[in-house]
């Protein structure tokens, strides 16, 4: 080993924003590092960042994240953090990451993915098809909102977001008779009380990167790069390597109504994709299959299958 590990009195800091669902995240991070290299609880520092979106979702609670802001909205405090060096490695919902990292940051460690499924969240019905016509359904996603008006187009969809209690609230108030969640949150945050139902990758392709930890750090960073790479999951690691390749080449954003999933069966991988009209009333979908070396590759191959069959400006 040519570095030296963190002490208590000099800890490895991890920056996380202070959800729920963030700090459990964070917490899976250190316990991996700390089993890894035989560190004490001390030497691994959770540092708690707030962030442009975590603020602002919680002052305009009502509006679509799409007019507040991009998907830096939930990064760039923490990165601008790291730059600082204020922390060393940055924990992140995967799916919440810009397809390019700002100058001098790196975004290569994912630990093992999870459930990478939706869950449909009702205290009322079993699933999408026992909703009754004109149900009102709460959601933030473009691409959930697409996908079910693609399928139930009678369906009124209004803004939704929240930690997991407030939507079971607004639920219980009526503000909605259903709602998703991400499968893999439920499952991080130990919730197995909530009333809910997994969908099927093949009735709702998940978002990009969904289920997946990503690990973020400076490029000149030595110590931390060794580190974070005996625990990335090889993997997970070629599934989003295909996934984000395919958003970077769709130009893609909180914008726009966006599924992918990528899934690896020996030293081939297969990634699933689909690009929607908001109001769900095209829907363009296909797959591609090639060696784990160029899971890149396939991504922006996809992609750009996909804009051909849909036109230039389709979005």
């Amino acid at each position: 080993m040519t570095f030296a590990l963190p002490t208590p009195a000099q800890p490895l800091k991890i920056g996380t924003r202070g959800s729920p669902l963030a700090l459990a995240q964070a917490y899976e991070t250190r316990r991996r590092l700390m089993e890894a290299f035989g560190l004490p609880e001390e030497a691994l520092e959770i540092v708690v960042i707030a962030t442009t979106g975590d603020n602002r979702a919680m002052i305009d609670a009502d509006r679509p994240l799409k007019e507040i802001g991009n998907k830096g909205l939930f990064t760039k405090e923490i990165e601008e953090a790291m730059l600082d060096e204020r922390i060393d490695i940055a924990v992140h919902s995967s799916k919440d990451m810009p397809v390019e990292q700002p100058a001098g940051l790196v975004l290569d460690c994912f630990l093992p993915r999870e459930d990478v499924r939706d869950a449909f969240v009702s205290l009322k019905y079993a699933g999408i098809a026992d909703l009754p016509q004109g149900a009102v359904v709460g959601t933030s996603s473009l691409r959930r909102k697409a996908q079910l008006l693609a399928k139930r187009p009678d369906l009124k969809i209004v803004e939704f977001r929240g930690n997991v209690q407030t939507r079971l609230k607004k639920l219980g108030e009526g503000v909605a008779e259903a709602t998703f969640l991400a499968k893999a949150g439920l499952n991080r945050l130990g919730m197995t009380d909530v009333p809910h139902q997994p969908i099927s990758e093949d009735d709702m392709l998940p978002a990009i990167a969904q289920g997946a930890i990503g690990i973020e750090r400076r490029q000149n960073d030595h110590r931390a790069a060794a580190m974070i790479a005996v625990i990335h999951h090889a993997e997970t690691g070629i599934r989003l390597a295909a996934e984000r390749a395919f958003l970077a080449a769709l130009d893609g954003s909180c914008q726009t109504p966006i599924g992918g999933l990528a899934t690896v069966d020996g030293d081939q991988v297969t990634l699933r994709g689909e690009i929607l009209k908001g109001d769900g009333t095209a829907v363009y979908a296909d797959a591609i299959t090639g060696p784990v070396e160029r899971a890149a590759d396939l991504g922006t191959d996809l992609a750009r299958r996909l804009l051909d069959r849909a036109g230039p400006d389709f979005f």
